[in-house]
């Protein structure tokens, strides 16, 4: 527990726990709206927010967070629009981020292709004091609304045409879904990376469904998986000397993996016990069904 002793590791393991929680807390919107992409693309404009900020000498995580925040906004606005031109827009302003990012850092007179490198894929020692200040409040944020607005949220991405019916903002929803999945972008760009961050976001969330198909436990077993990949991926780049980012999303995908072959036998145990209890009985399809949360396997 040496590690402990350097201030630079006690501020990258708050950011680690914070990432592992803010993360899945988001992501498991997102992989029941069927967007789950959508944090690899707010990851490439965000690059254009941190070149920003190295060239305007102001922080590139605010910075970053302002423009992930257009970005996500832009984003929604070309999916309600967008058309049959959506995809094209958005191929632009995933690429054009990207662009922005490398030529305004080269730009600035303090920036450099190294600087960006720890942003792209993370670095344990360049967070400083002000990024975990920064990462405590933006990870507060996402908290309360992933976790106050849950019902409203959770409705919208089951279906959408329902939530207008029963009365929900829908358009305002999904605006604060994809604000909320901007600002998780940016806490977590200094940990896992921009462009590794999209894996914490979905993975955990597709390891913890192989266990359970409610939505609170998935949620619960979800950030589990994010702290345990986040603070174990951090402690074992100290002592190895390898990328945090890659070391943290190759921990995740060896959790769902270790999930995925717990979860199989798991699966038809529980079928072989339901065909023994109903060994005359009706067939599945001619039971009556429930309410769509309990056919989807989900509820709040």
């Amino acid at each position: 527990m040496e590690f402990l002793n350097y201030a630079f590791m006690q501020r990258a393991l708050l950011a680690a726990v914070l990432v592992g929680i803010t993360a899945p807390a988001i992501g498991i919107y997102l992989v029941q709206r069927r967007q789950a992409l959508m944090g690899d693309g707010i990851g490439h404009v965000a690059m254009t927010g941190v070149g920003l900020g190295f060239l305007l000498s102001w922080s590139p995580v605010w910075m970053a967070t302002l423009v992930s925040i257009l970005g996500a906004v832009l984003m929604e606005l070309i999916r309600w629009y967008g058309k049959t031109r959506g995809d094209i827009a958005l191929a632009m302003l995933f690429y054009g981020g990207m662009a922005g990012g490398v030529m305004f850092i080269n730009l600035a007179p303090t920036g450099s292709n190294a600087n960006l490198t720890s942003y792209l894929f993370g670095s344990l020692s360049t967070v400083s004091e002000s990024d975990v200040t920064a990462i405590c409040i933006l990870a507060a944020f996402v908290v309360l609304v992933t976790l106050g607005l849950r019902r409203q949220l959770f409705a919208v991405s089951q279906d959408e045409e329902f939530a207008r019916v029963t009365g929900l903002p829908v358009r305002a929803l999904n605006l604060l879904t994809a604000i909320t999945a901007a600002v998780t972008v940016t806490v977590a760009m200094r940990v896992v990376g921009l462009l590794l961050v999209s894996a914490l976001m979905v993975v955990p969330v597709a390891a913890a469904q192989q266990l359970s198909r409610s939505f609170a436990a998935t949620f619960t077993i979800a950030v589990a998986i994010g702290v345990g990949v986040t603070t174990g991926g951090t402690i074992t780049s100290y002592y190895q000397d390898v990328p945090p980012g890659a070391t943290i999303v190759l921990l995740t995908i060896g959790a769902f993996i270790v999930l995925t072959a717990l979860a199989t036998p798991l699966a038809r145990r529980r079928a072989r016990a339901l065909a023994a209890a109903h060994p005359s009985g009706d067939p599945a399809e001619c039971a009556i069904p429930a309410s769509r949360g309990a056919q989807d396997g989900i509820g709040v």
